[in-house]
């Protein structure tokens, strides 16, 4: 059963159709079509900001371990520096080898251990990337746009 709206704007029942009448019902109001594109718009920016967000939060966490363990490196290359510049000393003091060999024996421990580091850290920026889906859904929505706005 098909309801038609009373000429004062409720159907039989008493309930509200909007004011609008049956001519009218299909054809909406410019105001009408602007708030709701404006509506639809804001919905599709939302969508789009949530969607980098999500895709930049596993990023810049990659990007923050690789950074730390570049950090971690570099804070063992200074201290390493140190023991092997000791070890060159004192194998030039002494021209023995007990001393100066325990010194570069740490020193080259250091430099396997900021290797690892360094490989790690390589390992962990690598996996930055761009926001790509993002991207493309945010070039769709301009494709989209572009083509709609030429039709009006």
């Amino acid at each position: 059963m098909t309801v038609s709206p009373q000429p004062n704007g409720t159907s039989p029942n008493g309930a509200s159709t909007g004011g609008r009448h049956a001519a009218g019902e299909d054809e909406l109001s410019l105001g009408q079509l602007v708030a709701e594109a404006s509506a639809n718009l804001s919905t599709i920016i939302q969508g789009e900001i949530a969607l980098a967000k999500l895709e930049l939060k596993s990023t810049v966490k990659n990007a923050g371990t690789g950074v730390g363990f570049f950090a971690a490196a570099a804070v063992l290359l200074v201290f390493s520096l140190t023991f092997g510049l000791i070890a060159l000393a004192e194998g030039l003091h002494a021209l023995g080898l007990w001393r100066w060999l325990s010194y570069l024996a740490v020193f080259g421990f250091l430099l396997v251990v900021i290797a690892l580091f360094v490989w790690l850290g390589v390992r962990k920026v690598k996996r930055v990337k761009a926001p790509q889906r993002t991207i493309d859904t945010g070039r769709d929505t301009v494709a989209y746009l572009k083509a709609n706005t030429r039709r009006s």
